[in-house]
């Protein structure tokens, strides 16, 4: 980040000019992730309403411009989220692709993390379900679709895995069946527990859940 910008959002904070030579300058790109920050955070205010980038400088006390020197757009910011969704989940989920060999245990533990992940992470369960998403830019509910449409593949191959294993005569149909509900209630359990104010939490009854959708004795 250039000296020059550290200056300009200063200025946008009407700090004395004598402070600058004492401030910490922030590393590269820290002052991206405070933003990011700041929105993910004023997304958890329950019943919060549509933010806007004149409220969120506020919280920040920069000017709106400095915003902007960081983020083309909100819309550009609402990515920014989405992108550390996708990395989080994903992720996560290469790496118990890779400790987990049983894929009915893969499958089990892939919707624990999906769900736990929106529990820690309120705000950016409301971007994930398309509260936060409503009035913004269509391509922001369209990318977070991908995320689950993903998710759902990723579910798929390890139910396919299962299928074969038990010896299912229609392998590939019976995993796309199972995929697309148990996908449907992860869908559901964090739309329910954005839109009640975060009080139903994701992780409900989860064992008794999974043992419905993805029981142990399949295999």
């Amino acid at each position: 980040m250039s000296s020059s910008g550290d200056d300009a959002d200063r200025h946008d904070r009407g700090e004395p000019a004598e402070s600058a030579a004492v401030r910490k300058r922030p590393k590269p790109g820290e002052r991206r992730v405070q933003i990011l920050q700041a929105l993910a955070t004023m997304l958890e205010q329950p019943g919060a309403e549509r933010i806007t980038t004149a409220a969120l400088a506020a919280r920040l006390a920069v000017s709106e411009a400095a915003l902007y020197r960081h983020f083309a757009s909100k819309a550009q910011m609402f990515e920014g989220l989405i992108e550390f969704i996708e990395q989080s989940v994903f992720g996560l989920a290469n790496q118990l692709g890779e400790r987990e060999p049983d894929p009915l245990l893969r499958s089990r533990r892939l919707v624990t993390l999906l769900l736990q992940f929106g529990e820690k992470n309120p705000g950016m369960s409301r971007v994930m379900v398309g509260d936060a998403l409503v009035f913004e830019n269509e391509r922001l509910q369209q990318r977070m679709n991908l995320l689950f449409d993903k998710f759902e593949s990723v579910l798929r191959q390890n139910l396919r895995e299962v299928a074969v294993l038990v010896g299912t005569s229609t392998p590939t149909v019976d995993a796309q069946a199972d995929a697309s509900v148990i996908t449907a209630f992860c869908a559901g359990r964090l739309q329910r527990f954005a839109r009640s104010g975060f009080r139903r939490l994701p992780t409900e009854s989860l064992e008794h859940s999974l043992a419905l959708l993805l029981p142990l004795g399949r295999l």
